[in-house]
């Protein structure tokens, strides 16, 4: 066998240097593409499983399993640390029930989710359907992008650049209508396990201007409970008197998304609704 030249040979670790810096690079494309558009998990398997009991307490020592969805603030955008609500809300239960196993079955969350959308994923994704009869607990967010979509006609992150109220308030209904979808949709998944749903606040509160949004999302809160009320398994959260009274402290940068120490605020009390 002939040895190698050193033409040949650099030739050869050329290739491979090229193979290596494309694989490299493909990696940290597809790396962006996640961070840039998000999506909720998928699950091709059967949908008919049976869901997980959850009648009794959680502190009469059964294995609690939770299963999370909805938009950003349930993704946990806004939190340096990545923890959001839902890895605090596990934390939290497992030092309140240490005799009991408690794990986070799926958090199904993504980036600008609107109610719409959250209830075509429930009817139709068998991930959305798996996860969620596997769990009983479940939390949820949903209905940020809806009112700050109408009422500044593009993302939440330039929302306060122009909020037109009046079509917050016109269009209001409509959105509280997509919600009841979502609430209904999500019952008839499971029925059994404990559902909480975290309630709106006012971003922008301690923006003179926009401080009149509170009472469209006053009027989102209300309607919410009394959709959720419907159902013994349902409950809801407030979660605006922690951020119209701290707005500086519990916000992130971005002036939409709650920071880790908001996060933290609305984990406790997911807790406290659970006792």
């Amino acid at each position: 066998m002939r040895p190698l030249s050193s033409g040949n040979l650099w030739r050869i670790i050329g290739i491979f240097a090229v193979l290596s810096t494309l694989l490299l690079v493909a990696g940290f494309g597809f790396a962006v593409k996640d961070l840039l558009y998000p999506k909720g998990g998928a699950f091709t398997g059967k949908s008919n499983v049976p869901a997980l009991p959850a009648e009794g307490k959680l502190s009469e020592g059964k294995d609690i399993v939770i299963t999370a969805i909805g938009d950003s603030l349930t993704k946990g955008t806004g939190d340096a640390s990545g923890e959001g609500y839902v890895k605090q809300l596990v934390a939290l239960l497992k030092q309140k029930y240490p005799d009991t196993s408690v794990r986070l079955n799926n958090n199904l969350a993504v980036n600008g989710l609107k109610a719409d959308w959250l209830e075509q994923l429930l009817e139709s994704d068998k991930g959305y359907s798996f996860a969620l009869r596997q769990a009983n607990v479940i939390v949820f967010t949903i209905g940020g992008n809806d009112l700050f979509q109408i009422a500044s006609g593009t993302s939440p992150g330039k929302a306060a650049d122009g909020l037109n109220l009046d079509k917050l308030k016109a269009d209001l209904p409509q959105a509280l209508n997509r919600l009841a979808k979502v609430v209904k949709r999500l019952h008839a998944i499971n029925p059994h396990a404990q559902v909480v749903y975290v309630g709106m606040y006012n971003p922008f509160y301690n923006i003179p201007e926009y401080r009149g949004g509170s009472l469209q999302i006053q009027q989102w809160n209300e309607r919410a409970y009394a959709l959720l009320h419907q159902y013994s398994n349902m409950t809801m959260v407030p979660t605006f008197d922690l951020f119209e009274n701290a707005i500086g402290r519990y916000l992130s940068s971005d002036h939409f998304h709650p920071n880790h120490d908001g996060y933290a605020q609305i984990a406790a009390r997911i807790v406290q609704s659970l006792e």
